[in-house]
């Protein structure tokens, strides 16, 4: 009698856990990816200068190369091909073009190689002028910080000129490029002054922001 019963147990729940264990995997399978539209994705992160990082070539061990870091030039120096350049680049990026710098340079016919981040840099911004907290702003490592995320978290003062913010940025070859960014119509939920798109401007670990004063 018991284990008639406990056979009917089984004859009712595997019809059900069938189908149950197919929708989980299922649902595994086609979960969305994160957004990367928010800046919330690891594979758009983009390598910096003093990033640690390690390369593996499958097949290749003796090509590997492990707590690599890209130098302040953005280059790693690599087994056979020398110097190549990765920063700013996003990992799945990075891995092509060490990819291409082996086939390229004819020493592996098709080269598949996985890198993987080991030590971010440290990643930080200066804010200044008529901002509420402003200073030194570190930036989370896997995400895209915009123009507009920055100036929310430190918050603009009454006064301050969103019309005329200025990002100082130092190149790779060591001259200061200044960008001037409109974005007072994001700041204040206007859409009529066409200048929402300069709150998309991608802040980069390094920058100098100087919010002005409004001039009356």
């Amino acid at each position: 009698m018991h284990s008639r019963r406990l056979l009917c147990l089984l004859l009712i729940a595997s019809p059900i856990a069938g189908p149950l264990g197919f929708a989980i995997a299922a649902r595994a399978e086609s979960a969305p990816a994160v957004d990367t539209a928010a800046g919330k994705n690891p594979i758009a992160y983009r390598l910096s200068r003093t990033d640690k990082i390690s390369i593996a070539i499958i097949g290749e061990p003796d090509l590997n190369a492990a707590n690599k870091r890209i130098d302040v030039n953005g280059n790693v120096n690599l087994a056979l091909v020398q110097d190549v350049h990765l920063a700013g680049l996003t990992v799945t990026e990075a891995q092509t073009a060490v990819e291409n710098a082996y086939r390229d340079g004819r020493i592996l016919r098709n080269p598949q190689v996985t890198i993987n981040i080991e030590e971010y840099a440290p990643r930080t911004v200066t804010v200044g002028g008529l901002v509420k907290f402003g200073g030194t702003i570190s930036l989370p490592p896997e995400t895209v910080t915009t123009l507009k995320d920055l100036l929310s978290k430190v918050q603009l003062q009454e006064t301050a000129n969103a019309k005329a913010v200025r990002i100082s940025r130092d190149g790779p070859d060591g001259k200061t490029v200044v960008f001037t960014k409109n974005v007072d119509s994001v700041m204040h939920a206007r859409r009529d002054s066409g200048d929402s798109n300069d709150g998309d401007f991608i802040i980069e670990p390094g920058d100098n922001i100087f919010v002005p004063e409004k001039i009356f």
